[in-house]
């Protein structure tokens, strides 16, 4: 069900922990399935992603998608950062069940909105960037539950 590199990242994540002071922190969660995910960077004034934590309370598959996310970041500048996609997090990890996709996005999510946190701090506009959303399925058509 999961590849090599899923099991692999959710046995021994990289990148776990939080970052005092952070540049830029972003926490994203799907109301849905009841993960959350919160990213912390660190950007020096060249705005290089110096390091890069995440805290996430979830599946095995939200756990090995932050962890990729994170060393995909890593090393980066906010504009290569912002090239980061749920596709490529899962192209890294050799794929995801169709129904852990969603974890992929999460973590998409997460890296932006730490680096809009790090765009209000400083007072800088990222571009390509947009106000995140606290839920991957915000904006959504709500489906009414029969009582």
């Amino acid at each position: 069900m999961y590849s090599e590199k899923v099991m692999d990242h959710f046995q021994h994540p990289r990148n776990m922990g939080e970052i005092e002071g952070a540049s830029g922190v972003g926490t994203v969660g799907n109301a849905k399935c009841g993960d959350i995910m919160r990213i912390y960077l660190d950007i020096d004034e060249n705005q290089i992603i110096r390091d890069v934590k995440f805290k996430t309370f979830g599946c095995g598959a939200a756990v090995a998608t932050s962890s990729m996310a994170t060393e995909l970041v890593k090393g980066k500048n906010i504009q290569e950062a912002m090239q980061v996609t749920n596709k490529a997090v899962m192209e890294a990890l050799d794929g995801l069940p169709p129904v852990k996709v969603h974890c992929s996005l999460l973590a998409e999510e997460a890296i932006h909105a730490a680096l809009w946190d790090y765009a209000q701090k400083n007072g800088i506009e990222i571009e390509g960037l947009e106000k995140p959303k606290s839920d991957i399925h915000e904006g959504e058509e709500e489906e009414e539950e029969e009582y």
